[in-house]
């Protein structure tokens, strides 16, 4: 009940959108959040495949010759590179670890970290995501007969396993949520990629993130940022967070800073790599030219218009040094 009568929070008082409809509470976000997701995640898998997050394409030549999933992968070894011990000569994840992926969207990510040998939790504040990453999962089981959860929820996957569950990212400490009692300092990485952008309560989020890793625990991050020193109210940032559903964007330091206030160490320093990913709003706005999907958006009014529009602000930011794209990686305890 606490919820419907929510009174005005700083976001509300920082964030209004350009075209008239204010996130009144945390809660109205995070609901349009949740109905976008549960509405669009079909698209998002018919349009952009299975990963549902920015490809890396690091060097010219891989720009010319490497397809958007292959940089989609690129992506995540580039973030099990950034938190793997200094000594590796390749990105590693060592089989049986427990990694958390928050903001899993459709499994992507997560099936790739348990064909690694992990064991994977994903979630995500979307219950059509859900079933849609578990039906994915048993899709692509490599078992002949259908894959059966084992008494955690989790579906075999290569050598490693995994599971869905819905939960929200500011709640994943909670005792009595889906993660159990037991599950503060039980996972060794917390993995969140282009999620904790949608996160209105992200001195929340850290602080849970600290909670659930054990002590030498990884936190590893991939997110949209606003450039430093980029002005208030600047048109392409207000619009990339008023059509992609964002409370205000935060710098690259804003996320440093939260870690270390909330007892992480800096394993791997912000990477700024926007002109690496920019092709992928290239390669987006080309796939938005569907006539489908501008009729889905107009079903949808102003956050489905406001969502496609989103796509150029993106572009342009990228091109002029507004919005930037970053990875960083911490610890928990001593990055020595």
């Amino acid at each position: 009940m606490a919820d419907t009568v929510e009174t005005a929070t700083e976001l509300s008082t920082k964030y209004d959108t350009p075209m008239g409809l204010a996130h009144g509470t945390m809660t109205a976000l995070k609901e349009r959040i949740k109905t976008h997701y549960d509405l669009a995640s079909d698209y998002y898998l018919s349009l952009w495949g299975e990963h549902i997050h920015h490809g890396y394409w690091p060097t010219e030549d891989s720009k010319k010759t490497e397809t958007k999933e292959q940089a989609q992968l690129n992506l995540i070894n580039l973030l099990l590179s950034i938190s793997s011990p200094a000594s590796a000569t390749t990105p590693i994840l060592p089989q049986g670890l427990k990694v958390l992926d928050v903001g899993c969207g459709l499994g992507g990510t997560s099936r790739h970290l348990a064909s690694l040998g992990a064991s994977v939790t994903g979630i995500t504040i979307s219950s059509k995501q859900v079933e849609m990453a578990t039906r994915l999962t048993q899709t692509h089981s490599s078992s002949l007969s259908p894959a059966v959860p084992d008494a955690e929820g989790y579906l075999p996957f290569g050598p490693g396993r995994v599971r869905f569950l819905e939960l929200d990212a500011e709640k994943m400490c909670d005792a009595d949520g889906p993660l159990g009692p037991d599950a503060p300092g039980s996972f060794d990485f917390v993995w969140i990629s282009e999620a904790l952008s949608h996160v209105p309560g992200k001195e929340a989020f850290f602080r849970n993130a600290h909670g659930l890793l054990r002590e030498g625990g990884r936190l590893v991050i991939a997110d949209w940022f606003k450039g430093a020193g980029v002005a208030e109210g600047d048109a392409d940032i207000k619009a990339i967070e008023d059509g992609m559903l964002l409370p205000p964007l935060h710098t690259q330091q804003g996320y440093v800073d939260l870690a270390t206030k909330a007892g992480f160490a800096i394993l791997a320093e912000p990477k700024d790599i926007s002109k690496d990913v920019a092709k992928t709003w290239d390669i987006s706005w080309s796939l938005v030219q569907n006539p489908a999907l501008w009729s889905f958006a107009l079903t949808q009014g102003r956050d489905g218009i406001a969502f496609l529009q989103a796509f150029r602000a993106m572009r342009r930011g990228y091109a002029n040094g507004t919005f930037r794209y970053g990875v960083m990686a911490f610890v928990k305890g001593s990055a020595a």
